[in-house]
C-alpha cells in the first residue's frame, strides 16, 4: 500500500489544495482548516449549510491567506496577529477562541455565500481545542476539522463505493474522491480494509498514526466539489452497504502519534493495536 495523494483545506469546508509533500503537525497537515467562517452567532458554516463554500479558494501564502470565487479577483488576507477574542462554536458544544481575520475578509464571503458571515483563525491548536477524549489521548489537539486532525480514505473502497452505485441504475457515478474531502489517499487496500485497521497504528512513511474511529458521512458527500451542485450520491448507496450504527462510513480519522513529513508514494504499513489507558 502507498500514499496516492494528500491534501489540505485551509478554510474548513473550501476548495482542496493538492500536495507532493506535506508537513504533519501534531493537529493535522500543516495549515489544514485553520481558518473557519462562522455566522453571526459564532456557529460554524460549512458546505452542509451553503454548497457554494466548494468554490471558494484559499491559498496560503507568505504574508497570509487568498481568497477567491469563480469570477472574483483575489483578496489578500493577512494573517491576522493572535488576538483570540472571538468565540467560535462546532456542532453546537464545541467552544474555542478564534482570531477575527478582519473586515474585507467577511465582506467578501458575506456578499459570495449570501449570509452575514465572518472569517476566524485559529492561532494555537495547540492548547484550543481537544480531540475527543473516547477516542483520543489528553493531549491529542484538532484545528477546525470535524472532529480529528486527518481523514484517511481508499481508491479500492471507492471502486466498490462507484460498483454498487452503477449497480443500482443511478446515473450520478462514478464519483470521485474530492466528495470525500479527505486528507491521505492510499492505493493497494483491498476494498474496506480499513474497518480492520481501526484501533491499529498505521506506518505512513516514517510518521506513525492511530487509527481511532471510522467517519460517519453527511449531506457534503453529495456535493460536486467543482459546481457545488448536489445530487442524492453516495448517501443513498451508503446507506444500503455501509450503514453501521446509522453512521454511513467512508474513510478512517487519523490522530499523528510523530510529526514530520509525508509524501505520495509513501508506503503503508498496519502495525499493532494501542490502547488509551
Amino acid at each position: 500500500m502507498r500514499v496516492s495523494a494528500l491534501h489540505s483545506y485551509p478554510v474548513k469546508g473550501c476548495r482542496r489544495i493538492d500536495h507532493e509533500r506535506a508537513a504533519v503537525e501534531p493537529w493535522g497537515l500543516a495549515g489544514d482548516r485553520r481558518w473557519m467562517i462562522i455566522d453571526a452567532d459564532g456557529a460554524q458554516v460549512t458546505q452542509r449549510d451553503v454548497a457554494r463554500l466548494a468554490l471558494l479558494r484559499a491559498v496560503p501564502v507568505d504574508a497570509g491567506l487568498e481568497l477567491s470565487f469563480p469570477g472574483s479577483a483575489p483578496l489578500l488576507v493577512a494573517q491576522p496577529f493572535p488576538d483570540p477574542a472571538v468565540t467560535s462554536t462546532l456542532w453546537g458544544r464545541v467552544t474555542m477562541a478564534a482570531t477575527a481575520a478582519g473586515p474585507e475578509a467577511d465582506a467578501l464571503l458575506s456578499k459570495e455565500l449570501d449570509r452575514d458571515v465572518r472569517l476566524v483563525w485559529m492561532d494555537d491548536p495547540a492548547s484550543r481545542r481537544p480531540v475527543d477524549p473516547d477516542y483520543a489521548l489528553p493531549a491529542d489537539r484538532v484545528g477546525f476539522a470535524d472532529g480529528f486532525p486527518l481523514l484517511l480514505a481508499s481508491t479500492s473502497s471507492l471502486d466498490r463505493l462507484n460498483d454498487w452505485i452503477a449497480e443500482s441504475g443511478s446515473l450520478e457515478g462514478p464519483l470521485p474522491m474530492a466528495r470525500f474531502r479527505p486528507n491521505v489517499v492510499v492505493d493497494g487496500a483491498a476494498a474496506f480494509a480499513e474497518d480492520d485497521w481501526l484501533g491499529h497504528r498505521l506506518r505512513i512513511g516514517g510518521l506513525l498514526f492511530r487509527a481511532a474511529k471510522a467517519c460517519g458521512r453527511c449531506v457534503v458527500t453529495t456535493t460536486d466539489q467543482e459546481t457545488a451542485e448536489r445530487g442524492r450520491e453516495p448517501l443513498r448507496t451508503l446507506a444500503r452497504h455501509r450503514n453501521v450504527g446509522q453512521q454511513l462510513l467512508f474513510g478512517v480519522n487519523l490522530i499523528p502519534d510523530t510529526v514530520g513529513e509525508l509524501a505520495v508514494g509513501d508506503p503503508v504499513e498496519v502495525l499493532d493495536r494501542f490502547t488509551l489507558g
